[in-house]
């Protein structure tokens, strides 16, 4: 089996328990402040794996060069931007068709990777990352009256605009990071997307660092007061960079975030046998979209 894939599975998961961290940092902080906590409390653990890496492998860190630093600031900062504008949907009365139209990063992915790094995935590829997609929008929507019809008339809707958005700088990040990694010639893919990691996330946190001071000075108390749950999302979420980069490095960007839709099949699993809800009928036939893209791309 190719490594990108149970890379992919592993950050998927991860990335729900640090999604489940933050939702409950939210109730302690601002947005500001929780999304600091993701980049600031994880940095030391990104500089510990590239550490213990290089300890391993015996590889030395190779020269930087303009295009890694380039690439590194463009994701660094489509990242933060991404995450602000899907935050600010759900100021929107209809922050579903927003937020579903966030969604279609894998597939705005594909646009942007043929684009900036010529690369085309197979037709198999295509179809799995469409399917997948429409599987995610129907989830995103299935507790609300919106009906298929009006999850495509209401293109013109400013929280369609943010969610598209937010979506293209999702795979825009995404995109950047795989770049970033490949421009480092000469080291193999273990270090190439562990140097990734250590770089953005270091950038990252100095960016929100400077905005909180400028800005929401009053975060950093509240975040030192719940720095035991804040260093448990910084944890996850620098292992699961590490897992996306690790997969980003080996694979397209577009394909390893198509995979990456199982994430809401970990949220679903989560839902139905730890707090038993029933999942209705949309969220079962979105389900089973993602399921089917995702065997696609694996078996194909």
């Amino acid at each position: 089996m190719d490594i990108w894939i149970p890379a992919t599975v592993i950050a998927a998961f991860l990335q729900n328990l640090r999604s489940a961290g933050q939702k409950h940092l939210k109730g302690v902080m601002g947005t500001s402040g929780a999304t600091f906590v993701r980049f600031g409390f994880g940095a030391p653990f990104a500089v510990l794996y590239l550490f213990l890496v290089l300890r391993v492998t015996g590889a030395a860190v190779p020269a930087f060069n303009p295009a890694f630093v380039g690439w590194v600031a463009v994701g660094g900062f489509t990242q933060i931007a991404a995450t602000y504008l899907l935050v600010h949907l759900f100021s929107f009365r209809n922050f579903a068709i927003g937020t579903a139209y966030s969604r279609t990063e894998p597939a705005q992915a594909v646009i942007l990777g043929a684009v900036l790094l010529a690369e085309v995935p197979t037709v198999g590829a295509l179809a799995a990352v469409a399917i997948s997609v429409l599987g995610v929008m129907l989830i995103s929507v299935a507790h609300t009256k919106v009906s298929l019809r009006s999850l495509f008339t209401s293109l013109r809707t400013r929280s369609v605009a943010i969610g598209l958005t937010s979506g293209l700088a999702f795979a825009a990040s995404a995109v950047a990071y795989r770049a970033a990694s490949l421009s480092l010639a000469g080291s193999n893919f273990i270090v190439q997307a562990t140097i990734t990691l250590a770089c953005v996330i270091l950038f990252q946190a100095a960016a929100m660092l400077v905005w909180l001071l400028w800005r929401e000075r009053d975060e950093l108390a509240r975040i030192r007061r719940a720095w035991k749950p804040s260093l448990f999302v910084g944890f996850v979420g620098a292992t699961a960079s590490l897992c996306w980069f690790t997969a980003m490095t080996v694979q397209q960007a577009a394909v390893v975030k198509a995979l990456g839709q199982v994430e809401m099949i970990f949220a679903f699993a989560f839902t139905v046998f730890v707090f038993r809800e029933r999942i209705n009928r949309f969220e079962a036939a979105g389900c089973l979209l993602i399921v089917l893209g995702i065997l696609i791309l694996v078996l194909l």
